[in-house]
């Protein structure tokens, strides 16, 4: 079977494609025929060995996908031949046959395209345990979405317009503010344009954001969390930025906020059976059409190294996605 792999930890354009043995299935396991693939920024460190996660080479990149049983485990239940499933495996699904455990997949409703499907497990998977399990999103409450066009951001948005919470999504352009609008932000920032502290209090007639879903770090943290109202809550999602910044803990004192962290696939590992509920709630939404994942441009297997590039210089407003 065809795959992408990576022998040497020099970044995505030391990606080669190759034809490998397909997996066997035990008898706890299924067999998915990939037909899609999401990428994310993790993938850009991974490639490089700068990841927390560091699987054995050689290895396939992409975390997360989308396709069909091909085969069932004699222990397996819930899951047949031919079903259409998506799923997170980590890494190792840029390849035309993963090998899953169950607790790891998920069914896709009618109305769910395997682009769309494929995109969704870490992104949405992250935005609801953000926001659900640690941010305790309540209706009526504002929420402010860092680095808001990019998946991981704009999964956010849309997650937190679900919960009935009012958005504020903050980005780099103003192109890229406009694909927020799109998916339901209330209100725009532009980095660029002034200090964000101040744009977010402005935003709020002063009083302040209740939850920010930070992606970015860097320069941009402390003026959010010095933007946050009284008992607010601070989600540390990522670094896109490159910089972990250094906060001064005496603003959580004089605020009363959290800093919580958000570890999406730490979760998923300790309480499966939570973010599976997490996953068949947002496949629900978009079947319903509820929720629109946006995709911001679909590769061939043969061109993964120029769509994890996409990633790599921040390009990218949605999901990329590689077919097979």
């Amino acid at each position: 079977m065809k795959a992408a792999l990576c022998k040497s930890l020099d970044g995505p354009d030391a990606i080669v494609i190759e034809t490998i043995d397909p997996p066997t299935c035990g008898p706890d396991d299924v067999v998915v025929d990939v037909k899609a693939v999401g990428l994310n920024f993790l993938d850009t460190l991974i490639t490089r060995g700068k990841y927390q996660f560091k699987p054995e080479l050689p290895f396939s990149p992409a975390a997360e996908f989308a396709g069909v049983v091909a085969q069932t485990g004699a222990a397996v239940n819930g899951f047949k031949v031919g079903d259409d499933v998506c799923g997170y495996l980590g890494s190792g699904c840029a390849r035309a046959q993963v090998v899953a455990r169950p607790e790891n997949l998920a069914l896709m409703p009618p109305g769910v395209d395997y682009e769309a499907a494929a995109g969704i497990s870490i992104t949405y998977g992250t935005a609801m345990h953000g926001l659900v399990d640690r941010g305790r999103v309540k209706p009526g409450e504002t929420v402010a979405v860092l680095g808001a066009s990019g998946g991981a951001g704009l999964a956010a948005v849309e997650i937190a317009k679900q919960l009935g919470a009012r958005v504020i999504a903050a980005a780099s352009s103003a192109e890229k503010l406009a694909v927020c609008r799109e998916h339901g932000a209330d209100a725009t920032i532009d980095y660029s344009e002034g200090d964000l502290k101040q744009a977010l209090r402005d935003a709020t007639d002063g009083a302040g954001v209740d939850v920010v879903y930070d992606c970015v770090g860097g320069d941009f943290a402390e003026p959010a969390l010095r933007a946050l109202a009284w008992e607010g809550r601070f989600l540390v999602v990522g670094f896109a930025a490159g910089t972990i910044p250094k906060i001064p803990l005496n603003l959580t004192l004089l605020k009363s906020c959290d800093i919580v962290g958000v570890f999406w696939g730490a979760a998923s590992r300790r309480d499966p059976a939570r973010q599976s509920a997490h996953l068949a709630q947002v496949l629900s939404w978009i079947g319903e059409g509820k929720l629109v994942p946006h995709v911001h441009a679909s590769y061939p297997l043969e061109r993964i190294a120029e769509a994890i590039g996409v990633l790599d210089r921040r390009e990218a407003t949605g999901k990329v996605i590689v077919t097979l």
